[in-house]
C-alpha cells in the first residue's frame, strides 16, 4: 500500500449502556446530559406502544418535562424534521430522546442538530455552517437492529422537492448516550427483523470491502458479519423469546455503523436512490441489491470475500461461497430476489443511474462505477440477473 493511503480520520462511538432492562436508566441518562425537558422523537407505529408510554412516564416521574413527537416517515423527510423542530420549540425542549428504528433516530438527530441554529436545514449539509455549541444533546434508544444510527455522525433525510436523499453530517451528531436494551426489540415482527438485520449485514459487508486503510474497522466488520450469520435467523424465527439473539443483533447493528466510517459502496448508493424515488424500506432494498452489487464489484473484492468466507467458516471459502451464503440467507429470511417484487419497474432506470453516482456512498465503492453501470446494476437487481 502506498504510504499516502494511510491518511485517514478515525472516530469511535459514544457511551453505550448495554443489556436487558437498561431502558430503566433513560431518565438518568437525560439528566446526565443536562436535559430538563426532553422531546422523545419516534414513529407513528411505536408511538402507540406501551414501551413509549413507559419511557415518557419514567422521565416525568423523575421530574423531567417530557413530551413526544411521532410524525416521522419510514424514509424521514425534511418536512418531518422541520415539524419536529416546531414541536421542540413549542414545548421549549432542551434535548432529544431518539427512540425507534433508524428513521426515527435519523430524524431525531437532525432535529437536535438544526433546532437552535440560525440557518436553513439544507445549509447544514456543510458542517462549517453549523454552530456546534447550539446543538442539543441526544439520548438514543434503538428498537431495531439495522442502521446503527445510534452511534453515527450523520442523518439520512429525504429532500422531497428533489426526490433525493441527503446526508447531514457533523462530528458532534453522535448521541451523547446510547441505550442498547434487547427487550425493546422482542416485539419486532419477523419481516422487519429480517429486513433491518440485512441492513446491518450490508453495513458490515460493504465497509469490509472499502479499499481504505482502517484495520480496526475491518476487524469490527468481520465480527459484525459473524454475529449476523449466527443470530439473524434466530432473531427472525424466534425473536419474541430469544433475548440473546436480539442482543447480539443490536450489537451487530452498532458495529456496522462503527465499521462504515471506513465507507460504503454501490449497495447503498443505489438503495439510497431507490428509497428516495420509491419510498421503499431501506433495509429491504439493501438486501435485494446486495448480491448484484457483489457481482458487479467482483473483480476488485475477490481477496476480501475469501477472507470473509474463511472467518465465517463457510463451506466454500471464496467469492462464490460468500455469494451463495448471501443468497441462501435471503431465501431463509423470505427476502425477495428482485426489485420487481416491490412493484418497481424500469421506467426510471436512467435517472437512478444518474442519482447513484452522486450519492456519497459511491465515492468509496471498490470500483468507480459510472451512471451507465449503476443503471445496469439496477436492471440486474430488477430482473434477477446475477
Amino acid at each position: 500500500m502506498d504510504i499516502t493511503s494511510y491518511s485517514m480520520n478515525w472516530h469511535y462511538p459514544t457511551s453505550v449502556r448495554v443489556g436487558p432492562g437498561r431502558i430503566g436508566e433513560l431518565a438518568k441518562a437525560c439528566k446526565q446530559l443536562g436535559m430538563q425537558a426532553p422531546l422523545l422523537v419516534t414513529d407513528p407505529g411505536l408511538a402507540a406502544l406501551p414501551m413509549v408510554e413507559a419511557a415518557i412516564q419514567q422521565c416525568r416521574d423523575a421530574g423531567l418535562q417530557a413530551a413526544m413527537f411521532s410524525k416521522v416517515k419510514g424514509n424521514p423527510s425534511s418536512e418531518n424534521v422541520l415539524d419536529g423542530v416546531a414541536a421542540l420549540k413549542a414545548g421549549n425542549h432542551d434535548g432529544v430522546i431518539a427512540f425507534g428504528g433508524g428513521s426515527a433516530i435519523d430524524a431525531a438527530k437532525a432535529i437536535a442538530l438544526i433546532a437552535r441554529q440560525d440557518i436553513a436545514l439544507w445549509d447544514a449539509l456543510k458542517p462549517s455552517n453549523v454552530d456546534a455549541s447550539k446543538m442539543l444533546p441526544v439520548v438514543a434508544v434503538p428498537t431495531t437492529a439495522g442502521t446503527g444510527s445510534e452511534v453515527g455522525q450523520a442523518s439520512v433525510i429525504s429532500d422531497e422537492e428533489k426526490h433525493a436523499k441527503r446526508i447531514l453530517f457533523h462530528a458532534k451528531m453522535v448521541p451523547g448516550i446510547v441505550i442498547l436494551d434487547p427487550e425493546l426489540t422482542l416485539g419486532l415482527p419477523a419481516k422487519m427483523t429480517a429486513a433491518t438485520g440485512m441492513d446491518a449485514l450490508a453495513h458490515n459487508l460493504e465497509a469490509f470491502c472499502v479499499p481504505l486503510f482502517h484495520p480496526m474497522a475491518e476487524g469490527i466488520a468481520l465480527e459484525g458479519m459473524r454475529l449476523v450469520k449466527e443470530y439473524l435467523p434466530r432473531a427472525t424465527k424466534q425473536g419474541a423469546s430469544d433475548i440473546d439473539a436480539r442482543m447480539q443483533m443490536l450489537v451487530a447493528s452498532t458495529m456496522g455503523c462503527v465499521a462504515f466510517q471506513r465507507g460504503l459502496g454501490a449497495i447503498h448508493a443505489l438503495s439510497h436512490s431507490l428509497g428516495a424515488m420509491y419510498d421503499a424500506h431501506h433495509g429491504t432494498l439493501n438486501a435485494i441489491v446486495m448480491p448484484y452489487a457483489l457481482q458487479t464489484n467482483r473483480p476488485a473484492i475477490e481477496a476480501e470475500m475469501e477472507r470473509a468466507a474463511r472467518y465465517l467458516g463457510l463451506p466454500k471459502q471464496n467469492f462464490d461461497g460468500m455469494l451463495e451464503w448471501v443468497l441462501d440467507l435471503r431465501q431463509e429470511l423470505d427476502i425477495p430476489h428482485t426489485l420487481a417484487a416491490l412493484d418497481i419497474d424500469d421506467s426510471n432506470a436512467e435517472a437512478l443511474g444518474a442519482m447513484s453516482i452522486k450519492d456519497p456512498a459511491a465515492a468509496t465503492n471498490p470500483i468507480k462505477l459510472d451512471a451507465g453501470q449503476y443503471q445496469q446494476l439496477f436492471l440486474n437487481a430488477l430482473q434477477g440477473k446475477l
